[in-house]
């Protein structure tokens, strides 16, 4: 007997701003920072990847090569998919 799977993709199942924000918030306080860089990269593919970079100023393809798994995305990009994603980078102090 074969059992047939499928792939799951989370992009799939963030379906509102608050879950994509909450979504980026649990990767951030638990990943590091390539974790969050492939969680940006499904958030932008749930709100729309096209919409994101049309927010950003940059072309769709663009956006796509630099939040892809082998991308290096400048900070001024990073910083902008949040802002166009509704959330806020910030430093913190972390415990010694």
């Amino acid at each position: 007997m074969t059992i047939e799977t499928s792939s799951f993709d989370i992009a799939e199942h963030l379906q509102t701003d608050a879950d994509i924000q909450g979504f980026l918030k649990e990767i951030a306080e638990t990943g590091d920072s390539s974790d969050f860089l492939h969680a940006l990269n499904i958030a932008a593919r749930a709100k729309g990847m096209a919409d994101i970079a049309k927010q950003i100023g940059v072309s769709r393809a663009s956006l796509d090569k630099s939040l892809s798994e082998n991308g290096n995305p400048r900070f001024d990009t990073v910083a902008k998919v949040c802002q166009a994603l509704g959330v806020k980078l910030y430093v913190d102090a972390a415990p010694l």
